[in-house]
């Protein structure tokens, strides 16, 4: 048996001793309640009675079944090593048990010198073990504790940082989770809505945030934008509602709501007061409209008796005179279109801009609203032509589809003539402009293509906007307001339909007008009349009595072979 010679080893029974047997079962009968009923707080302390009430157990054992020959000094060591699990508490106590009972041994004479070194190694290795888990445990937990720390103060400094900037901006911001209930409402919210933050918190936001439409009328769940954010992960932006305070004071409000997380985790909503910017805004549209429609009249009478002057059935004058008021007759009809664009600018943002479809034949219409403006091309020495004409002569003619929309005459008349009155505007002379016509079974795309001065990249995404004008050296020297394709896009975008541009800055520009398309059957049966009849020929007007003949015509380009009408490239992705 190696270094312990027969004599030492153990040779007794197994038989528990009946006293250890008592206190092994008190053991099992403490410690099982102290598992299940203890709390997180208590649950060291208790575990570290059961385990003083296990060494208590074997201590009892190994006394009364043979001393340093017992065969459960085994049982001893291994409880041993984890005494370093409950750090100084345990190695002490484990440390004064096994110095007491070598003293005992010594003293009572229950063991002689050789024995009791071999029980003082039995006894040390283990609590030399366990003393190196111990370290090791203190090691780790010192290692995982900083860390923590750290990361508890770099979490609190963030939570800190957004506190102060949630709480310090002047816009309301309410958070919600994913089942709409009100997690966060900074102080802003609750100045606007005169709710309290203890009476908001954990409470449905539809308590709180009360939505009307523009007539007033509670928000149907079916049009709440805040569930639509909840349920399609997608932002929300709305100018068009109003807000309830706890008095019953409605608010017209800036809306923001932003998907938190995961589809249906939570959403952030950011709000603001925009009465007051509502009511000065209509006040300065009905101040625009009055005074657009009331100096529409003079400026209409100072154009009529120039226009009278030029007359030389009405009135003689000499060249000179002539000249003058011809720019004078000019710029009256400048000013006059420029109060008439403020007019419908003003009717389109305060919802007075009518909508009243008819059947258009697009074809027809479009090369009416061409052969108007036939006369401003020429007179710039520009080819104007429109496609669909073009393609019908020749050997290599072809049939333009019958194209037809239901749509609003005079809002589609005035975006066609201001898209091509400003590529007039903006193609130097010499230039080529095309109208086109292309579409599929469910639109119908009008396309102004011209080899002008074109758009500068940065440009584009603001063009649209009112009051907005590409600013360069080759735009200052043509003037303009800002406003002819803002109302394009308000007056395409109350037909339901889109307009968009692409453009090569240098080379030219494409400007694109997509309607909804009305089946030719339907279109038919309506009264309307097709255009597949022969086109009238593109000639300039015939020049006024008395008046220089208009420069000379730009000869159209030679089109190329094509059996069908070129379709206009697809919106671009927004």
């Amino acid at each position: 048996m190696g270094f312990v010679n027969a004599d030492w080893w153990p040779t007794t029974s197994l038989i528990v001793p009946q006293l250890a047997a008592y206190f092994g079962i008190a053991t099992i009968v403490i410690s099982l309640p102290l598992y299940i009923f203890a709390k997180d707080s208590t649950a060291r302390w208790a575990s570290l009675a059961s385990y003083l009430l296990m060494l208590t157990t074997a201590a009892l054992i190994i006394n009364d079944t043979g001393h340093v020959s017992s065969p459960f000094i085994v049982l001893w060591m291994l409880l041993s090593i984890f005494a370093g699990l409950y750090g100084l508490i345990g190695l002490i106590t484990v440390a004064l048990a096994d110095v007491g009972y070598i003293v005992y041994l010594f003293t009572s004479g229950n063991s002689d010198t050789s024995q009791t070194v071999i029980f003082v190694l039995t006894f040390a290795v283990p609590l030399v073990i366990s003393i190196i888990i111990w370290r090791h445990k203190e090691v780790n937990e010192a290692s995982g504790s900083k860390a923590y720390n750290a990361l508890a103060r770099e979490l609190n400094q963030v939570a800190n940082k957004s506190e102060i900037v949630i709480n310090g901006i002047a816009d309301g911001v309410i958070a919600i989770d994913g089942h709409g209930t009100i997690q966060l409402i900074n102080p802003a919210a609750q100045t606007i809505m005169g709710w309290g933050k203890e009476d908001a918190m954990e409470l449905d936001y539809r308590s709180v945030f009360k939505l009307f439409d523009n007539k007033d009328q509670t928000l149907p769940e079916a049009d709440d934008p805040i569930q639509h954010v909840l349920h399609g992960a997608k932002s929300v932006t709305r100018n068009d509602l109003s807000l309830a305070t706890t008095t019953g004071k409605k608010m017209i409000i800036s809306l923001l709501i932003s998907p938190v997380g995961q589809t249906g985790s939570g959403a952030i909503i950011v709000f603001r007061d925009i009465t007051g910017d509502v009511v000065e805004n209509r006040q300065k549209a009905e101040f625009i409209s009055t005074a657009s429609h009331e100096m529409r009249t003079p400026v209409a009478a100072i154009e009529g008796y120039i226009g009278l002057a030029l007359n030389p059935a009405t009135a003689t004058i000499d060249e000179k005179a002539r000249a003058f008021l011809t720019k004078a007759h000019e710029s009256a009809q400048h000013l006059g279109h420029l109060f008439q664009d403020l007019l419908d600018v003003s009717k389109a943002e305060d919802g007075r801009l009518g909508n009243n479809p008819s059947t258009i034949d697009v074809t027809a219409f479009v090369r009416d609203v061409v052969n108007g403006l036939l006369a401003s091309a020429f007179g710039k020495e520009l080819s104007l032509t429109f496609e669909p004409d073009v393609n019908r002569l020749g050997a290599n003619a072809s049939i333009t589809p019958a194209y037809y929309i239901h749509a609003d005459q005079s809002h589609y008349r005035e975006v066609l003539s201001n898209l091509i009155e400003n590529s007039i505007k903006y193609t130097k002379s010499g230039g080529k402009i095309s109208v086109d016509i292309g579409g599929d079974e469910s639109h119908v795309v009008v396309s102004i293509v011209d080899n002008g001065i074109g758009i500068p990249k940065e440009d584009i995404p603001h063009l649209f906007q009112k009051f907005y004008r590409v600013d360069n050296t080759d735009t200052r020297e043509i003037g303009g307001t800002g406003l002819g394709l803002y109302l394009c896009r308000r007056l395409v975008e109350a037909m339901d339909g889109r307009i968009w541009v692409e453009s090569d800055y240098g080379k030219g520009s494409m400007f694109f007008v997509e309607l909804q398309r009305m089946p030719t059957e339907e279109a038919l049966h309506s009264g309307a009349e097709t255009s597949s009849e022969a086109a009238p020929p593109q000639t300039p007007p015939a020049p006024a009595p008395d008046t220089a003949p208009p420069a000379p015509t730009a000869t159209p380009a030679e089109p190329a072979p094509a059996t069908e009408p070129v379709t206009p490239p697809a919106a671009p992705q927004t």
